[in-house]
C-alpha cells in the first residue's frame, strides 16, 4: 500500500505538489479494481483530493512569488487528474443513462437524464481544465491525457445527443400483444415517437396498424435503448383525465377507421354466436402466459365468474387463451383462440381484432368484459367496452386508468370481491348498450 505524505504537516507549495502527485499516482494505480464495491466512489473522492491539493500548491506558489518546478508538477497533476475525472464522468453518465432510460415513469426518466446532463458537464469542464493546465508544459504524456479527456467528454456528450426518445412497438408474437394498444393510444393522444421492432414476424402488421391509425409521421428508425413502455398507461390516462370523451373519440376514429367492419369478421362471429345472438353477453377473459404466471386464469374462479354472469342474466363468452387444467364452465359460449384464425392474423390483424370486439358489442349484445389482468382487454376498453379486471393487489400502471377511462374498473381480490363483481354485472344487464 502506498504511503502518502500528510499535506497538513507540510503546508508549503512543494509539499502540497508532491502530495497531490502521490495521491493521484496511488489513485490511478488502483483504477483496475473499480468494479469492486465502493471502489468507484473512493476513486472519485481521491481524484478530488488530488485536484484540491494541486490547486492549493499553485495558490501557495503564487503567494510565495513563484516556483517554476512546483508549478509544472502541480499543473501536470491537474492535467492527469482532470483526464481521469473526465473518463470517470463518461462512465458514470453511461451507467446512469441506462437506468434513466428504463425508469418507470416519464418524470423519473427525465429527472435521470437531467442528472446525466450534470455528469456530462463535469466531463466537459474537466476536459477544458486539463487543456488549460497543459498549456506550456511541453509534456507528451500531458498532451495524451488532454486528448483522452477531450475524447471522454465528446463520448459523454454523445450519450445525451443520441438519447432515444421513442417507444418500441414490439412485433414478436411472444411479447404482450396488448402492449401495442398502449403505444398506439399514447401516440394518438400525445406527441409520442414510435419505433417498430424490426425483422419480427409481425413487424409489417404493426406498421400497417400504425399507418392506418394515422400515425405514420410518428414512426422513427429503430435504435437501441428506447424509452420504457411502462410510461404509456400514464400518458394515456393523462389524456383521458383532461377530456375522456374527446380521447375516446380520437381512439375510436384512429383504431377502427370509418370503413364498415369486414364481412369476413361479421360472418365468422355470426357463425359461432348465431344461436344466442339476441342475448346480452359478457366476455370472460382467459389468460395463460409465461410472463407472471401467477396472474394466469384459475379454472375454479372462471367457473364462479361464469355462474355469477348467468345469474345476472348474461351469457358468458370465453375469449383469450385456451383453458388449461380443466374444462370450459357450463353455460358458456367459447371464442377462445379466436385470434389464431387466419382472418385475425393477416396484415390488418390489429384492426381486425378490434373490429371483432366492436362487432360483438354492436351486434351481439356484449355489455362488458371481465377477467384477470391481461393487456389484451385494454384495446376494447379504450374504445369504450366496460371492463373489470381482477388483480391480487392494486396495479400501479393500470390503476391510472381507473376513474379516468370510462367504465374501467379494478377489482382487487379481497373479502367480498365476488359480490362486487355480481353487483357490476347486474348493472351491466340493465344499462343501455352504447352503439
Amino acid at each position: 500500500m502506498s504511503t502518502i505524505p500528510d499535506p497538513m504537516s507540510s503546508p508549503d507549495a512543494q509539499a502540497l505538489a508532491h502530495t497531490a502527485a502521490a495521491v493521484l499516482a496511488d489513485t490511478l494505480a488502483q483504477a483496475t479494481a473499480l468494479h469492486l464495491p465502493g471502489a468507484r466512489e473512493r476513486h472519485r473522492a481521491r481524484l478530488e483530493d488530488a485536484i484540491s491539493l494541486a490547486l492549493r500548491a499553485l495558490a501557495a506558489v503564487e503567494r510565495a512569488g513563484g516556483d517554476t518546478p512546483v508549478v509544472a508538477s502541480a499543473r501536470s497533476t491537474l492535467v492527469r487528474a482532470h483526464a481521469a475525472r473526465a473518463k470517470d464522468a463518461h462512465h458514470g453518465a453511461g451507467q446512469l443513462s441506462l437506468g434513466a432510460q428504463r425508469a418507470p415513469t416519464c418524470d423519473d426518466c427525465d429527472d435521470g437524464w437531467r442528472r446525466v446532463e450534470e455528469i456530462v458537464a463535469v466531463a466537459e469542464a474537466s476536459a477544458r481544465e486539463a487543456a488549460r493546465m497543459a498549456v506550456g508544459l511541453g509534456d507528451k504524456s500531458a498532451r495524451q491525457a488532454v486528448r483522452a479527456a477531450e475524447a471522454a467528454a465528446r463520448d459523454a456528450r454523445r450519450i445525451v445527443d443520441e438519447r432515444n426518445q421513442a417507444y418500441t412497438f414490439h412485433a414478436d408474437p411472444g411479447f404482450s400483444f396488448g402492449e401495442g394498444w398502449y403505444l398506439a393510444a399514447a401516440a394518438v393522444l400525445a406527441p409520442v415517437a414510435i419505433q417498430i421492432e424490426p425483422g419480427k414476424p409481425q413487424s409489417a402488421q404493426a406498421e400497417r396498424f400504425l399507418r392506418d391509425a394515422g400515425l405514420g409521421s410518428r414512426l422513427v428508425p429503430y435504435r437501441s435503448r428506447p424509452r420504457a413502455n411502462k410510461h404509456l398507461p400514464a400518458i394515456v390516462a393523462a389524456a383521458f383525465r383532461a377530456d375522456p370523451l374527446s380521447a375516446q373519440r380520437k381512439l375510436r376514429a384512429a383504431f377502427l377507421g370509418d370503413a364498415p367492419i369486414s364481412p369476413a369478421i361479421t360472418d365468422w362471429v355470426d357463425g359461432r354466436l348465431a344461436a344466442s345472438s339476441t342475448e346480452r353477453k359478457v366476455l370472460l377473459w382467459v389468460r395463460h402466459g409465461k410472463h407472471h404466471p401467477g396472474r394466469n386464469t384459475k379454472v375454479p374462479e372462471l367457473a364462479e365468474l361464469a355462474r355469477r354472469a348467468l345469474a345476472a342474466g348474461l351469457l358468458p363468452v370465453l375469449v383469450g387463451d385456451a383453458i388449461r387444467d380443466g374444462e370450459a364452465p357450463s353455460g358458456t359460449a367459447d371464442l377462445t383462440l379466436f385470434w389464431k384464425d387466419p382472418i385475425f392474423q393477416g396484415l390488418d390483424m390489429r384492426r381486425a381484432q378490434l373490429q371483432f370486439f366492436e362487432y360483438l358489442k354492436t351486434a351481439h349484445g356484449v355489455v362488458g368484459q371481465l377477467g384477470v389482468t391481461t393487456a389484451g382487454m385494454d384495446g376494447p376498453a379504450l374504445l369504450g367496452l366496460p371492463t373489470m379486471y381482477l388483480t391480487d393487489a392494486p396495479n400501479a400502471r393500470l390503476g391510472t386508468w381507473v376513474g379516468t377511462v370510462p367504465g374501467y374498473q379494478e377489482i382487487v381480490r379481497h373479502d367480498g370481491y365476488l359480490e362486487q363483481i355480481s353487483d357490476r354485472l347486474r348493472l351491466w344487464t340493465r344499462e343501455k348498450i352504447d352503439v
